[in-house]
């Protein structure tokens, strides 16, 4: 029987496939995020904590997503209608799709706002506008920029514009073609920003930090934070693993594979840690300084070095390019589904879904300036997407995809989807699917809703 493929293509090959879900994988979370939550919470123990989720959680769910992707190869709202009646379950399953869609398409519309940012500084950090900055200065440079709509809005525009030309090119001729020339770009980046921070007095105390364990400095809360970075630096719940999936050859193990995206994703975040922490002690600053470490505390350390308008350039060309790696895989299921739907070609779709993430953006860029005082149930505007997504729509969809693979879809079907032997790996996958990961994502989302 001939293999079955998706309608809208296929990539050529597996190491495409451990690109684009990399890619999908790194972005903001792990350039932005990892290094000051790890500074927050002591470094080492919650590396090593983090490590543990990744495999416990993080692994089986994506093998989850990829799995059901491949087996049905539609997008996700149709894949999990067409395999919750095979399983003899309700269609209703596909509103769990469709929850990942419109999680992928409201991040975007907020992701897309803070990649402006990173592009703006790209600019900025060029032009040596942070040489001999103090802090009150960076801070101002920070505060004028996000207080100007029209400036925000242009650079996300610019931002959205790039993201949907990708799309708009196809699975091989957009994609693929981006994240075979914007992954390994981002991993050179990454190195020769840990080559420089390799030279400064701080490397080792720096490393220290990163991978030396101090439990003592590791509480619930921190735990907690661990699990849920896991879970979310992997891109699960959005639908973007499962549409990825659904394009992956059959000739390609699902198993291996997801490990070294995996890899790959935790590799990035380290390497980050590796470049920030050094060239944040040598400068006297603070690892725990939270989520402005990157646009704050940042430039001023470049602002005081040695070809620091250099090095600084290039480190928010790295976020620009993570960034990018991501939203395309944010706007695809949404794009996938719309084809489908409405059988429109795919630069329609792309128009259209762009068009409208473009839009509800605008309200993202307003809640830091012109509508700072618009609330919504005492949140504003970005908060509320925020919120929204991160703590309610991704974890309650990473959890029901693993109830879905692991007690509605027969064994049977798993093992011949992930084209697995009976044996112990299929064994412990189910195992961790069915109990390890619904519990840890369940618990995640309960504090995420304050319930704990």
């Amino acid at each position: 029987m001939a293999e079955q493929v998706s309608i809208h293509g296929q990539w050529s090959s597996r190491l495409a496939f451990i690109l684009a879900a990399t890619g999908s994988a790194v972005g903001l979370g792990n350039i932005w995020k990892f290094p000051y939550i790890a500074g927050e919470n002591g470094g080492g123990a919650f590396v090593l904590i983090y490590l543990g989720c990744i495999i416990l959680i993080g692994i089986p769910i994506m093998m989850a997503e990829t799995m059901i992707g491949r087996h049905a190869r539609l997008n996700p709202v149709n894949a999990m209608k067409k395999l919750a009646l095979e399983s003899g379950a309700r269609s209703s399953w596909k509103y769990l799709g469709l929850m990942g869609v419109v999680a992928g398409f409201l991040i975007l519309s907020y992701y897309s706002v803070i990649a402006g940012w990173a592009m703006a500084y790209v600019v900025r950090t060029g032009a040596g506008i942070f040489e001999g900055a103090t802090a009150d200065g960076v801070a101002s440079i920070f505060k004028g920029l996000i207080s100007d709509p029209e400036r925000l809005m242009g650079w996300h525009t610019l931002f959205m514009l790039i993201t949907m030309l990708v799309v708009a090119r196809g699975v091989k001729g957009g994609l693929e073609k981006a994240v075979r020339f914007l992954m390994p770009t981002l991993f050179v980046l990454l190195f020769v920003l840990v080559g420089y921070a390799m030279n400064t007095d701080s490397f080792d105390k720096g490393l220290m930090f990163l991978f030396n364990p101090d439990f003592s400095k590791i509480n619930g809360a921190g735990v907690l934070t661990a699990m849920g970075h896991a879970f979310f630096t992997l891109s699960l719940g959005m639908g973007a693993i499962m549409v990825y999936g659904s394009y992956l050859p059959n000739n390609v193990s699902i198993a291996k594979t997801t490990f070294a995206i995996a890899a790959a994703d935790t590799l990035v975040a380290l390497l980050a840690g590796a470049a920030i922490f050094p060239i944040v002690f040598a400068n006297g600053l603070e690892p725990g300084a939270g989520p402005g470490l990157i646009f704050q505390t940042l430039p001023i350390a470049f602002g005081q070095m040695p070809g620091g308008a250099l090095f600084g350039t290039l480190f928010f060309v790295l976020l620009v390019f993570a960034a990018i790696s991501s939203s395309i895989s944010l706007i695809e299921p949404a794009v996938a589904w719309i084809m489908e739907r409405f059988s429109i070609s795919r630069g329609m779709a792309s128009f259209w879904c762009g068009l409208v993430t473009w839009f509800i953006g605008l309200g993202t860029i307003a809640s830091f300036n012109i509508g700072e005082e618009v609330k919504f149930f005492g949140l504003t505007f970005f908060d509320l997407l925020d919120y929204l997504t991160a703590n309610i729509m991704l974890p309650l969809g990473g959890l029901l995809i693993a109830l879905f693979a692991g007690w509605i879809m027969l064994a049977d079907k798993s093992r011949e989807a992930l084209e697995m032997k009976e044996g112990f790996v299929f064994m412990a996958w189910r195992f961790l699917v069915r109990f390890i990961a619904p519990l840890a994502v369940f618990v995640v989302f309960l504090k995420a809703i304050k319930v704990l």
